[in-house]
């Protein structure tokens, strides 16, 4: 099956970049776009988000080839269950959330008839929002599939072909898995950075302007993070929530061994983990997945 017009539901970050990347990338693809809030939708018509914007989600998805649910984790059955009725028989469904065996599970009961293929774009910035888009957001970026067992070959091809095409990097991953993975790699980073943001401006010796004004570039890293979409972070952790408290449950353990290791003062175990953490910042690097300059490619002022 060949893609040639996708729907695009939600009109924020990462449907918004969808959006533009086809335009740039895969111009022969037909796209309209719906989003529930009517200001996104004016901001998606100024900027041009989609070929057509449309005011309800049925006009949307009516000759769409493949329908991409770009919404929080927590909305998806929601959204799904609007477009039930309206969708072709032979139209894909897809996603764009961070947490997959819950969407799965979410897609699939809402729509039974239809062939349903999770995505995952390892991809984004802590903006959010219709005007936070950008063609580029995916390029060289992983996009994992996790197809259920029993998904059309034809439909995973077609799925795959269309991120490729805009740009990612395609590779195909069991719904568990892939939460275990991106609790790790995601989701508990993420986690770490609104606690440590938010004991920071907690701490009663260190008033807020001084912990604003003496920002190292460390915390400011984590400001960063912890300025992402609260809907969507908080509707991640509570779909994925058997992974994240797993790998939560495995940092609390090395946070002890650390604090151990400093109370005693043995240095050796410190140097020992710098080491190989530096090892894996340099994978990283390697893997095209960051920029090695010193300022991670920000420039000035950022």
């Amino acid at each position: 099956m060949k893609v040639e017009r996708v729907a695009i539901v939600g009109l924020g970050l990462l449907g918004g970049s969808i959006g533009l990347a086809v335009r740039a990338f895969a111009p022969h693809v037909v796209t309209t776009g719906y989003d529930r809030n009517p200001e996104v939708r004016e901001a998606a018509r100024e900027r041009g988000l989609a070929d057509t914007i449309c005011d309800d989600p049925a006009t949307a998805v009516a000759d769409a080839d493949l329908v991409i649910l770009c919404v929080p984790v927590g909305a998806m059955e929601d959204a799904a269950s609007q477009i039930a009725d309206h969708l072709r028989a032979d139209a894909i469904v897809s996603d764009v959330g961070s947490s997959k065996q819950s969407v799965a599970e979410a897609l699939a009961r809402a729509l039974p008839d239809h062939a349903i293929i999770p995505a995952h774009p390892v991809a984004g910035t802590e903006r959010s929002g219709p005007q936070a888009g950008f063609a580029h957001l995916f390029a060289g970026r992983w996009c994992i599939l996790t197809p259920p067992s029993g998904a059309s070959s034809d439909a995973v091809e077609a799925v795959g072909s269309f991120w490729e095409a805009i740009g990612a990097k395609v590779e195909i991953m069991d719904a568990q898995h892939h939460d275990l993975v991106l609790a790790v790699t995601s989701h508990i980073p993420h986690l770490i950075a609104y606690t440590i943001v938010g004991t920071a401006s907690d701490l009663e010796d260190v008033t807020r302007s001084e912990v604003i004004k003496y920002s190292a570039g460390g915390f400011r890293d984590f400001t960063r993070i912890a300025a992402s979409d609260p809907v969507m972070w908080r509707d991640v952790f509570l779909n994925n929530r058997p992974a994240v408290l797993e790998m939560l449950g495995r940092f609390t353990e090395d946070l002890t061994a650390m604090q151990r290791a400093i109370r005693s003062g043995d240095g050796d175990a410190l140097h020992d983990l710098f080491t190989r953490t530096r090892a894996i910042r340099r994978a990283v690097i390697e893997q095209g997945q960051d920029d090695d300059r010193p300022d991670f490619g920000r420039g000035p002022g950022a």
